[in-house]
């Protein structure tokens, strides 16, 4: 597909003439991320469309990922066989410089800067100032400027009873599969219901640096917290985890966390002459479904 590039104002656009945009907050990569994906993927090239520094303009408290950001192209490249042989895209939008566009500015400079063909969205989907604009509003403003729009029903979380739903039962949800539902399982250690919810293993990465560097024996590798690039399940054991050494070796591991570090202890005898001869950067962690 044709990329091209143009500058408005101080935002940098891609244009994505033939592409289809699915339009959400894909912090998690959920099943419901997927959806969008999929159906992008039926009626041409499918991108996602992701906001930048959204918690910074709206004051929001910093807050790990979900998912690692160096971790989605392989989150997104594993949904291929769902995409029609496709690996989702994205581009990326400054927050700063659409937050104050009305549902009809929103959408003509998806038109007409992007030169998108069409758009996806959930049934329950907001946009423009003050999220003044609902799905069909937007179905009615991409048919006057010469878009398709397609409207998903929501992925519903078939088990949300399996974790203390309290926060959730005080949001906007109304039972469907959402990164707050993730970020709950993840605060209860519940990892089988976070597989369910991302359709995949909840993967871990930590990554040394200069100043904070693994620590490793012939059995175990520990790590200070402030490794972690993404968000960590709650303090405890968890059993029938996978350490990625690299592609081709993988070693099956308990993880334990605790308010300092973590810690990944192994039967394989091998990890201190491994990591010492590669000197690695991260640790690829994926967990069970065990429970703590």
């Amino acid at each position: 597909m044709n990329v091209k590039f143009s500058l408005m104002g101080d935002l940098l656009w891609q244009s994505l003439p033939g592409g289809i945009v699915a339009l959400g907050k894909f912090d998690a990569l959920h099943i419901g991320h997927r959806e969008l994906a999929i159906q992008a993927s039926r009626a041409g090239p499918p991108f996602l469309l992701s906001f930048v520094g959204m918690a910074k303009v709206l004051g929001w408290e910093p807050r790990a990922p979900v998912v690692a950001k160096c971790d989605r192209r392989r989150v997104l490249s594993s949904w291929v066989s769902y995409c029609c042989n496709m690996v989702p895209e994205e581009f990326q939008v400054q927050f700063s410089s659409v937050r104050h566009l009305s549902p009809r500015q929103f959408v003509e400079k998806l038109a007409k800067e992007l030169s998108v063909r069409g758009v996806v969205a959930g049934e329950n989907y907001r946009f423009g100032y003050k999220a003044a604009g609902d799905a069909l509003e937007l179905v009615k403003l991409c048919e006057e400027y010469g878009m398709e729009a397609y409207i998903i029903k929501s992925v519903m979380d078939k088990n949300r009873c399996s974790v203390d739903m309290n926060s959730v039962a005080n949001s906007k949800e109304r039972g469907q599969v959402s990164s707050t539902r993730v970020r709950e399982a993840l605060a209860v250690g519940d990892m089988r219901y976070v597989s369910e919810l991302l359709g995949r293993p909840h993967r871990l990465i930590l990554m040394a640096t200069d100043q904070e560097r693994f620590s490793t024996g012939q059995y175990k590798v520990s790590a200070p917290r402030s490794c972690l690039l993404n968000l960590a399940p709650k303090e405890g054991l968890y059993e029938k985890c996978s350490l990625f050494l690299d592609q081709e070796n993988v070693v099956q591991c308990r993880v334990v966390i605790d308010s300092k570090f973590v810690h990944i202890e192994t039967d394989y005898g091998g990890l201190g002459d491994f990591f010492g001869s590669l000197n690695l950067q991260f640790l690829h962690i994926e967990f069970g479904d065990s429970c703590t």
